[in-house]
């Protein structure tokens, strides 16, 4: 995020010596983005953080997709997904291309490692359950409805309250930031964005931990997933400063911007990443022109495929979809309202939908697993009679 953050003992200057009570140096680590010209943030450690015991290759971290399959419009039933292992080890991934991979997880074990992913940054939205996400720049709180946004390079475990979890998974290439257009020059949050810095909850609890023992750290990198085993705690850091760090944002939050007539899907823009962005449909009152129709028209993305994930609530211009679904709607196929829906909509004031939307500009793929759970009769859904309702039933 564009503002600087500080936790912890830091010395006055950057690069200077630092000791800890024993008279020790304190470890100075340089964190960063783009060479030395990105965000970067300064973190001071109790031990060398190079400092490595033992390592080891785990497995490949590939998503096994598909060949040629029809190119037609898909939906994903996912709560018919298996549910178990870690938040790490119990991803499955949907929908893959060379800039982000979209995954849900339904976790029931806890994490006995930490995890840090090396490749890019990650998006969690919280679907269901409650808990801390442990990291070296201190904890972060979540519940239903909040993004975790983490940084490439952060160590981090995810600690889950006794309750049932579900989490929605972007992983990407890249970075992911706030939208441009929503920023001024300084990376200010702007007037006419939908949320500002006050809605969002950065690390805090900073708490050293000075303990010795064997620690295993897995690396998601260049493809594989590796294990490093140290003889100290990961998170040893006694400060740090700087404007490279995870964050937490809650959808609830998310203002939405309205008109008297139908706005496009990009005002409920949230997060822009290389090639793709993320979008918040939340709660709204509806379109207020005498004439409006509040379902949307009919659109052709030529140059994007549309992925919507659907947490909870009605959802306007779709029937047939449930929690956890996940539609797909390709690039250069015409997609909107269901038969029935554009009507149905005229007067009504407001709608209570909750839904992540991804729109990517290089073509997804789907997996293997994607095609296990998929509703073959969605494509048909928009009939006047239908073959398929589109429905799970």
């Amino acid at each position: 995020m564009p503002f600087y953050h500080r936790l912890g003992k830091l010395p006055p200057k950057r690069h200077i010596q630092f000791r800890q009570p024993d008279g020790r140096l304190y470890r100075e680590e340089v964190m960063g983005t783009k060479g030395f010209s990105g965000k970067a943030s300064i973190l001071y450690h109790i031990y060398p953080p190079t400092q490595v015991k033992e390592t080891r290759w785990i497995r490949t971290w590939s998503v096994s997709v598909t060949g040629e399959e029809a190119n037609r419009h898909r939906h994903l039933l996912t709560f018919r997904a298996k549910e178990g292992k870690d938040p790490i080890e119990g991803r499955i991934h949907w929908l893959v291309n060379e800039d982000v991979a979209i995954a849900t997880v339904s976790p029931t074990e806890t994490m006995n490692y930490f995890f840090r992913n090396s490749d890019g940054d990650e998006i969690i939205f919280v679907h269901e359950g409650e808990g801390v996400l442990e990291t070296v720049f201190g904890d972060l709180s979540y519940r239903p409805g909040d993004y975790l946004v983490i940084p490439v390079g952060t160590t981090y475990r995810v600690r889950m309250s006794h309750c049932k979890h579900r989490f929605l998974v972007i992983e990407s290439n890249g970075e992911i930031a706030t939208p441009r257009r929503y920023r001024n020059e300084f990376g200010q949050l702007l007037e006419h964005s939908p949320f500002c810095e006050r809605d969002i909850r950065i690390p805090e609890n900073l708490q050293t931990r000075d303990e010795k023992g064997n620690y295993e750290v897995r690396v998601k990198a260049r493809g594989g997933l590796h294990s490093y085993i140290y003889d100290f705690h990961p998170f040893d850091v006694a400060g740090w400063d700087g404007y490279l760090y995870p964050w937490a944002f809650n959808i609830e939050d998310f203002e939405p911007i309205t008109g008297s007539i139908h706005q496009p899907p990009s005002v409920h823009q949230t997060f822009e990443g290389p090639n793709f962005v993320v979008c918040s449909f939340v709660p709204r009152m509806y379109d207020y022109h005498p004439l409006a129709i509040p379902a949307s028209y009919y659109h052709s993305n030529v140059d994007s495929d549309e992925v919507l994930y659907y947490v909870k609530g009605n959802f306007m211009s779709r029937r047939g979809v449930s929690e956890g679904s996940i539609t797909l709607h390709p690039a250069g196929l015409p997609h909107g309202p269901q038969p029935g829906k554009t009507e149905g909509s005229i007067g009504k004031e407001r709608t209570e939908e909750l839904a992540v939307m991804i729109d990517t500009f290089r073509p997804l793929k789907l997996t293997g697993a994607a095609l296990e759970i998929e509703d073959p009769r969605y494509i048909y859904s928009w009939l006047p009679e239908q073959k398929g309702d589109g429905s799970a039933n």
